[in-house]
């Protein structure tokens, strides 16, 4: 590759050039690397299993991420590159030969061109594999919500955590063999009148004592409930949490508005500010929800 001044777009030499054009960051793209398959490589997909590629160019890194996809029993086939350029080649050559790639794991800060770049010429492939971000910092999340990343993981990275992962990115492969989603009811009352909700109709939950006010689009219930249960429950049902009292709903988060103190949600027609110390959960759990609302 000829190297150019620092605003010159570069293009990829080869059959790539075709498809996607790279900005040179800092004056240099770094295309150093090989495929990595370190230990015992899967030399072809396993069927029902995962296609994963990981891309980090920190090698210690890399290896663990490896290491670990490679242990999970759903994941059937692992490589691994150390730069973002390295990664389009391969991309490239696995779409040319009509091979599985499921998903990407991306590392984001890497010389050259990083992994949001990377991530938004994925995504705009007609069948773009699973964007799975896994970074030590964690302020490029609303980034990666942007870009509909499946996940965003935080170094170092949890088995549970990964073992989450997985499970959607299995979801979004064969949404046909997804189990259905439990929905349960919920014994509410309003105006004295006991009924029934569904838990995916409500949008915010405002805990008022041991009583918990549920909003919906027919309007306010009263449920006695727990805060044991809204934390744990749920948020395992897709609830936030963003202050001591509000709990919303990610299905039914509006919009998202940054500000200079940190994030306002809105949900069902209010706008709530993240307290500082949700703020991290709630960004989290929002960039893993089904759903992508609008940032501002």
């Amino acid at each position: 590759m000829t190297e150019q001044n620092d605003d010159v777009v570069n293009q990829v030499e080869g059959d790539l050039a075709t498809a996607v054009q790279m900005g040179d960051v800092g004056g240099h793209v770094y295309v150093n690397s090989q495929v990595f398959t370190g230990g015992e490589a899967t030399s072809s997909p396993r069927p029902g299993r995962l296609t994963v590629l990981a891309v980090d160019d920190e090698a210690p890194a890399l290896e663990e991420i490896v290491h670990l996809l490679r242990l999970h029993p759903r994941v059937g086939k692992v490589d691994g590159v150390s730069d973002a350029l390295t990664a389009t080649r391969y991309i490239h050559e696995v779409l040319r030969q009509k091979e599985p790639l499921d998903a990407v794991f991306l590392d984001i800060e890497m010389p050259g061109l990083n992994g949001l770049d990377l991530a938004r010429m994925i995504s705009r492939f007609a069948v773009p594999p699973g964007l799975v971000f896994v970074t030590a910092w964690d302020e490029h999340a609303l980034e990666a919500f942007e870009l509909e990343a499946v996940d965003y993981l935080l170094k170092p990275v949890r088995t549970d955590r990964l073992a989450d992962t997985v499970r959607k990115l299995l979801d979004r492969a064969s949404p046909h063999e997804r189990e259905p989603p439990v929905d349960p009811l919920i014994p509410v009352e309003r105006a004295g009148v006991e009924a029934f909700l569904r838990l995916s109709d409500v949008c915010l939950a405002e805990l008022d004592g041991d009583h918990a006010r549920l909003t919906t689009a027919e309007g306010e219930f009263s449920v006695r409930v727990p805060v044991s249960v809204l934390t744990a429950d749920w948020a395992a049902a897709g609830f936030v949490r963003v202050d001591e009292r509000h709990w919303v709903a990610a299905e039914h988060v509006e919009n998202v508005r940054l500000t200079d103190h940190g994030m306002t949600v809105q949900a069902a027609g209010r706008g709530l500010d993240v307290s500082p110390e949700y703020l991290r959960e709630a960004r989290n759990a929002l960039v893993r929800s089904r759903r992508r609302p609008e940032f501002h």
